[in-house]
């Protein structure tokens, strides 16, 4: 894994990677080279058979205020396919990673920067964090997947009550919406998402990764469907070295030692 000075990747012990944004004189915004660099990331740690979990945050006192309006000032509208499509990829790519993501917000998220955050697993806020959908105060609206992510975290009335307002809100208003899933002291955050990211590391890769995909997939399908898809993600399973590993560890009283395999 290779780091750039866009993108910083540092593995630790257990199998937990972080990914810090490095543009912290930018409050970490969205160029065209950062997103390339977070879809490229995403791609080598989703192969990596040695990830268990991705912790994602930003340097300096801001996770991400979102796109990088400066890059994009005079391009015409016609001209700024390859910068949307280059924050819809990357953050798209952060929603498939077949790995448990989590998103530490340590500061300010604001749009395309939420819309990254809403396309990991988990989001774990800084109390003095705020963040908000707010591209209708900029005469766009959210097109990273914001509208669809947010709908479908929080409830539909919730996600227009921010969405149509351009509303942000604070960290402890996020949790009470189940934006986020828990809030800490800023000096707590590092310690909060690496303990989470142990306790996904403790569990079957494999088994981890279909959960994900069982819960992602099915969420919009008829019941009948989803039920369909949690049996073949299952059956994955089933056929598993870990599951054979977890059965013999549970009968001999000893923590499992899972391969992904």
């Amino acid at each position: 894994m290779t780091t750039s000075e866009l993108c910083r990747v540092e593995r630790r012990e257990g199998g937990a990677v972080w990914v810090t944004l490095s543009r912290p004189e930018a409050k970490n915004a969205l160029s065209r080279a950062l997103n390339l660099e977070l879809a490229r990331v995403a791609g080598e740690l989703g192969g990596d058979p040695d990830v268990r979990a991705v912790l994602l945050t930003g340097a300096g006192d801001a996770f991400s205020a979102g796109a990088d309006l400066k890059e994009r000032k005079g391009v015409p509208a016609a001209e700024s396919g390859p910068f949307i499509d280059a924050i819809s990829g990357a953050i798209r790519a952060w929603a498939e990673m077949p790995k448990a993501t989590i998103a530490l917000l340590n500061g300010a998220a604001f749009g395309g920067g939420l819309e990254l955050a809403l396309a990991c697993d988990f989001r774990i806020a800084a109390d003095t964090a705020v963040m908000g959908l707010s591209e209708v105060r900029l005469g766009i609206m959210p097109g990273a997947g914001g509208t669809q992510r947010l709908a479908r975290l929080v409830g539909v009335a919730r996600a227009k009550e921010l969405v149509l307002t351009g509303r942000r809100i604070d960290a402890a208003r996020a949790l009470s919406l189940g934006l986020v899933s828990r809030v800490v002291p800023p000096g707590e955050l590092a310690r909060a998402g690496q303990e989470l990211a142990d306790e996904i590391a403790g569990c079957a890769p494999l088994s981890v990764a279909m959960a994900k995909r069982a819960i992602d997939e099915g969420v919009d399908l008829p019941m009948a469907d989803a039920l369909a898809l949690e049996r073949r993600c299952y059956d994955v399973t089933l056929v598993s070295e870990d599951r054979n590993e977890g059965l013999r560890a549970f009968a001999e009283k000893r923590p499992p030692r899972f391969t992904g395999k």
